[in-house]
């Protein structure tokens, strides 16, 4: 697919082909200076180069897709005093730079919220701050819902 036709999806790990998943972790040993070449790597995990050059540029970590680039969450906060806030503190915490927030009006006692924030100075990654933020009281779901350069 070319351009704007381009689609991405988050998938687990056990439920990859062979050949992706080898991929992810010959591009691993590459990135940790464990191979040197494409060649060391690929037979490190038994991975024909061809293989490897057909998935390469479409095959990365969840943590790399998301560092270094402003990623949109979509979360549906109880209408309540302070949870935004506790949400803006969370973020700030872990050194994520907020950009834009857009709440529409509370409809039967929810609120939809987007935030645009800024990962470089991230500590962690972005799964790591969806699942913290999650579990914070009033707030119903997190997703993240897009990613920009």
């Amino acid at each position: 697919m070319q351009g704007k036709d381009r689609r991405f999806f988050l998938v687990r790990e056990d439920i990859l082909p062979e050949a992706i998943l080898k991929t992810a972790q010959a591009k691993e040993l590459l990135r940790k200076g464990q191979a040197i070449t494409v060649n060391e790597a690929v037979e490190k995990v038994a991975l024909s180069r061809s293989a490897f050059y057909k998935y390469k540029d479409g095959v990365y970590p969840f943590y790399q897709w998301s560092r270094d680039k402003i990623v949109t969450l979509s979360l549906l906060l109880e209408h309540r005093s302070g949870v935004l806030s506790n949400i803006l503190n969370n973020i700030a915490y872990v050194s994520g730079n907020v950009l834009t927030i857009n709440q529409n009006v509370p409809q039967e006692g929810v609120a939809n919220v987007t935030v645009a924030i800024e990962t470089t100075e991230l500590a962690g990654d972005v799964e790591e701050l969806v699942s913290h933020l999650q579990k914070i009281e009033g707030v119903q779901t997190v997703e993240l819902v897009g990613q920009n350069q």
